[in-house]
């Protein structure tokens, strides 16, 4: 005859050590991109991930369009540039593709217009915008990405 206080003694401790392990796997640290290696600037651009894509808005409050982004990013280390994508290309000096600096200004055409969008670079061809409606937010892409590949205009050095 078995012993049901031994059961359920042996009952609760694998339960426990069931959700020990289980949960032991969620404690892992997130892959987080280090950002003690970037600039202010482009660290304050990186922690803005996830803040709601909004068209014509440029605040972490309401949310930004992709020159509100950036034209925030760079106010916040007291840089003050154009509101508008074509405003900011035509103000800034250009730079060469092979010749991107972390901070530098991505340009693209998403709709027929060579300045139609605008990112920050990040570096290892990555870098930070709001990209539409369609993704809602903030958030990292990647040059070598065909369709940012494609549409890549120009950049600009603030």
């Amino acid at each position: 005859m078995f012993d049901t206080k031994h059961y359920s003694c042996f009952f609760i401790r694998g339960v426990l050590l069931t959700a020990i392990v289980l949960f032991s796997g969620c404690a892992s640290v997130p892959e987080t991109r280090p950002t003690a290696n970037y600039s202010p600037m482009v660290s304050y651009a990186l922690s803005l991930q996830g803040v709601p894509y909004h068209y014509g808005k440029s605040s972490p409050e309401e949310g930004f369009d992709c020159s509100g982004f950036v034209k925030h990013v760079y106010e916040r280390q007291g840089i003050s540039l154009p509101r508008t994508v074509q405003g900011m290309a035509q103000s800034l000096t250009q730079v060469p593709k092979n010749d991107l600096h972390s901070g530098d200004l991505v340009f693209f055409n998403t709709n027929g217009k060579p300045f139609s969008h605008v990112g920050i670079y990040v570096s290892n061809d990555e870098f930070v915008h709001a990209p539409s409606q369609r993704t809602g937010k903030v958030l990292v892409s990647s040059l070598k990405n065909r369709y940012w590949g494609e549409r890549f205009s120009c950049a600009r050095r603030p």
